[in-house]
């Protein structure tokens, strides 16, 4: 049985496969997450929405560390995560999807890391390729088989929020290389890859 996570960003609160999922509170070093939890083709699977309830959590403000927690406790091996994004891309269209490979973190007050204490030491992390490539090609097997226009590859510019962008930053982070850009869920990638637990993101453009 594989042990599944989805972290669901903007738009994806409840999906109807989840219905009858148990829903339970995993408290956490970090706080509380809430989780559903149940059964999907065999798989094991743990939902949480990114933004919690009614979409009441801003994107600077989630807990991104507790929702990692959780889901390590739980035994979450390999998670799935959407968020709705902008393109910087011209052949990135609204309605598509991209199977992201790089990120920019442009983020500036967020907790990334669970060893921020002289308890718990110093832990560094091999970024290099943020998005598991077995997770990653996994995804594009599974689009490959719907109608649903992809990218196979793109490099994800995270900003701080909940502001959008300037019109200067998105010059500046598409003469960087990105081809979109958002404001979560960057920031849990290198906090799974510290626990670690396997990690792959997919975005929508907005």
């Amino acid at each position: 049985m594989r042990k599944i996570a989805i972290i669901g960003g903007t738009g994806v609160y409840s999906p109807d496969a989840l219905a009858g999922f148990e829903e339970k509170v995993i408290a956490t070093p970090y706080g509380d997450a809430l989780c559903k939890i149940g059964t999907l083709h065999g798989n094991q699977v743990v939902f949480i929405t990114r933004h919690g309830v009614g979409h009441s959590v801003p994107p600077h403000k989630v807990n991104y560390r507790a929702n990692i927690w959780a889901l390590k406790s739980l035994g979450t091996e390999e998670i799935f995560a959407t968020t709705a994004v902008g393109s910087l891309n011209r052949e990135m269209k609204a309605g598509h999807f991209v199977v992201c490979d790089q990120a920019i973190d442009f983020t500036k007050s967020r907790v990334n890391t669970f060893y921020d204490t002289p308890e718990l030491g110093v832990a560094h992390v091999d970024f290099t390729n943020p998005y598991c490539p077995r997770l990653r090609a996994k995804v594009i097997k599974c689009l490959e088989k719907t109608s649903i226009p992809f990218h196979k590859t793109g490099c994800y510019v995270c900003t701080e929020g909940p502001r959008f962008e300037t019109a200067a930053e998105i010059k500046m982070f598409a003469m960087l290389g990105g081809d979109l850009v958002g404001a979560k869920p960057k920031c849990a990638t290198p906090t799974a890859a510290l626990l670690p637990i396997w990690r792959q993101a997919f975005r929508r453009r907005r």
